[in-house]
């Protein structure tokens, strides 16, 4: 076994992203699909892992930098997230967390119900839902210890990371082909004639150049570093109580409480585009690092009936976002973005969900209300939607007598 340190893993992720970044510009069919760079560079390696294992050979990762890139993109989020913008996308996020709700209960009533016609325990299904697609590694972790210890439902911690992976791979790959369909039905902004040249705001276009200072990059890091420190603390705070979050969720709140509260002081102007810089770098490395420590071995060991609940989800979920979320949101250039979002966190992260959607806008242009959307929505609403979703569908009579 070889073990790569801190040092190692960041050399090793940057070389990921470059992988990613040279597959893209020389394969079509990953540049067509809007394949975003991470996905790309990470699933290469980390089936190459897969093929070293086979000769006795493994290499593991310090994944040590994981959540701090994980939580200082989410800071980031907070920090781009002024409550102007949001009242101007209050309909907007309120149309959008219906469909994303309405995803909740499908896939729920999808893997109780497939789990039941292949003589599975319903909580195997309930497993294969929301917890681990919507809910991701860490919302999968803390269920299956639930249904494990209260159900005693066997290997659920198991069954819900090797889900949960599952999920985070395919919501990295079908985004990008879902907003290819869609694209081809609307007029995409490269298309209409723009007055005057606009700067790219936020995350929209991370590959466009944007001016920045020594100075006010030390600014924005403090900022950044203000958020996670804060969010930690409140994170404590709400340990055991009725109001307990997620960690990410806290310290996006923070960044959002700081960037509107010292602008309403006149204190200091947020610089969004050195935010959306720091932003993009840790998105892109929490990406990297976590698709290149895939144990995809672990999908393997998951049995036939869980494969064929998960390749169901993940239909459902590209058709969801095709003949629902795209529909709602308007049947336009901003709905396929936000379609090929919702596919991200719907069976990942709300990191890929922003990878997807960067992947879309770095080649058809700008979606300013889907970058304001999917983070909040996705970032903050999601867990909260779905703790209570989860909790209904426990108090069904089935798993009540269980």
């Amino acid at each position: 076994m070889i073990q790569l340190d801190f040092y190692g893993t960041l050399v090793a992720a940057s070389l990921v992203l470059l992988l990613g970044r040279g597959l893209i510009a020389r394969v079509g069919f990953l540049r067509n699909y809007n394949i975003p760079e991470p996905v790309a560079g990470g699933l290469v390696v980390a089936l190459v892992l897969l093929m070293l294992r086979t000769f006795d050979i493994e290499i593991r990762f310090d994944t040590s930098l994981q959540t701090p890139l994980m939580l200082a993109f989410f800071a980031t989020i907070g920090l781009s997230a002024d409550f102007a913008s949001l009242k101007r996308g209050g309909r907007v996020v309120g149309i959008f967390l219906l469909a994303v709700t309405g995803l909740l209960v499908v896939q729920n009533a999808l893997g109780i119900g497939l789990a039941k016609m292949l003589g599975l325990d319903p909580l195997m299904g309930l497993l294969t839902g929301s917890i681990t697609l919507a809910g991701g590694h860490g919302t999968g972790a803390a269920w299956g210890t639930v249904f494990s210890e209260k159900y005693g439902l066997a290997s659920a911690s198991e069954l819900a990371i090797a889900s949960a992976t599952f999920g985070l791979v395919l919501g990295g790959l079908i985004g990008g082909p879902v907003a290819r369909l869609l694209i081809k039905r609307v007029q995409v902004p490269g298309c209409q004639p723009q007055e005057t040249p606009r700067l790219p705001k936020g995350f929209e276009q991370p590959n466009k150049e944007r001016s920045i200072t020594p100075f006010s990059f030390i600014e924005t890091l403090a900022l950044i570093a203000v958020s996670l420190l804060a969010g930690n603390v409140l994170n404590g705070l709400l340990q055991g109580t009725a109001f307990e979050l997620p960690t990410f969720v806290c310290v996006l709140f923070v960044g959002v409480v700081l960037r509107n509260g010292l602008s309403a002081l006149g204190l200091y102007q947020v610089f969004e585009r050195e935010v959306s810089v720091l932003g993009n770098v840790s998105l892109s490395l929490f990406l990297a690092i976590a698709l290149m420590s895939l144990k995809l071995w672990d999908l393997a060991a998951l049995a036939l009936p869980i494969f064929i609940i998960l390749a169901a989800q993940t239909l459902v979920m590209a058709l969801f976002a095709i003949f629902v979320t795209f529909r709602v949101m308007g049947r336009n250039y901003d709905a396929a973005v936000l379609a090929a979002g919702h596919c991200g966190f719907g069976l990942g992260a709300t990191p890929t969900a922003i990878a997807n959607m960067q992947a879309v806008t770095q080649r058809f242009g700008p979606s300013q209300i889907a970058f304001l959307v999917v983070p909040m929505v996705g970032a903050f609403f999601i867990d909260i939607i779905n703790v209570i979703v989860i909790k209904l569908y426990l108090s069904l009579p089935f798993f009540v007598a269980v």
